[in-house]
């Protein structure tokens, strides 16, 4: 295992994620060019990596190689960045700035942006279709399983249905739970169960602790984001601050309060930590990134 400081070690893999998006993405170029562009654009140069380093460090669990963690962390950002051109878009929540940097239907179109999230998502199905990323071909295809119900209907996708259907109303603290689970919790439960599939096979109790490790630090990850939507600038985001209130979303604060929504926060990431108790030493990065994902910025 690394010995080198979370910071050194975080700085390395999201640059070997950036390096590996870059090389895995469609070349600078390539026919039909102006689709390519705007896929390197909404991938590249942007964004904490948070499923990638996720991916990585899960990975540390179980001894994947490297050159497996690439390619999920891959296939999970790429699959999180058209979601994100998806969500921009005007039918969606019509934002105009993204990783501190206009949007991709802005700085491109509306429809080559509707492109780009499909051709992401097909991108990312392919890479873990023809890329080997374990030992056994039976696992692999219950990845590529697993992202799929992660990001479709029953998830991501699912989750995004639900917030936009409850723009303007009250929700209950389990109603709300259960659309982030989906929205956001169900690509991250996915990086990190990936990153730990890509190595040597886990006990059934393992796994089952590295699920409620994973659904928990899902959970946490939005309630952070609410908390920053209303308390952090546009410029410390790179997004539009204060988006959610402004629609009458329900969120967290909303719900909870800010200092309430603060004590949940807290309350999630020890219990995200205890869920790593049985891993030892082998969890420390998953650790460290727990931390990371609840203490950063505010």
């Amino acid at each position: 295992m690394s010995k080198e400081n979370f910071t050194d070690w975080m700085g390395g893999t999201q640059q070997r994620s950036e390096n590996a998006l870059a090389r895995l993405l469609p070349a600078s170029g390539s026919i039909p060019a102006h689709l390519h562009e705007a896929m390197r654009y909404a991938c590249l140069g942007g964004g904490k990596r948070v499923r990638p380093l996720l991916a990585f460090a899960a990975g540390e669990l179980t001894n994947a190689p490297l050159a497996h963690l690439e390619i999920v962390a891959c296939a999970v950002e790429m699959i999180h960045a058209y979601s994100l051109v998806h969500d921009d878009l005007p039918c969606m929540d019509n934002d105009v700035l993204r990783r501190g940097r206009p949007t991709c239907h802005i700085e491109f179109d509306e429809p080559t942006a509707l492109l780009v999230g499909d051709s992401l998502q097909t991108l990312a199905f392919q890479l873990m279709a023809e890329n080997p990323i374990t030992e056994e071909p039976g696992r692999q295809l219950e990845m590529i399983a697993l992202l799929a119900r992660s990001s479709g209907s029953h998830g991501m996708a699912g989750g995004q249905a639900i917030d936009l259907a409850s723009v303007g109303k009250s929700l209950n603290q389990p109603e709300l739970e259960l659309m982030h689970a989906l929205k956001t919790g169900a690509l991250i439960r996915a990086a990190t169960l990936l990153g730990a599939l890509c190595g040597t096979a886990m006990s059934t109790e393992q796994h089952a602790a590295l699920d409620r490790f994973a659904k928990r630090a899902g959970l946490l990850f939005q309630v952070v984001d609410d908390i920053l939507d209303c308390t952090a600038s546009t410029a410390t985001l790179g997004k539009t601050a204060g988006k959610d209130e402004a629609a009458d979303k329900p969120t967290y604060v909303s719900l909870l309060g800010l200092q309430e929504a603060k004590a949940y926060a807290e309350t999630l990431r020890q219990d995200a930590l205890a869920a790593l108790t049985p891993f030892g030493e082998r969890a420390r990065r998953l650790t460290e990134l727990t931390d990371f994902i609840c203490h950063r910025h505010f």
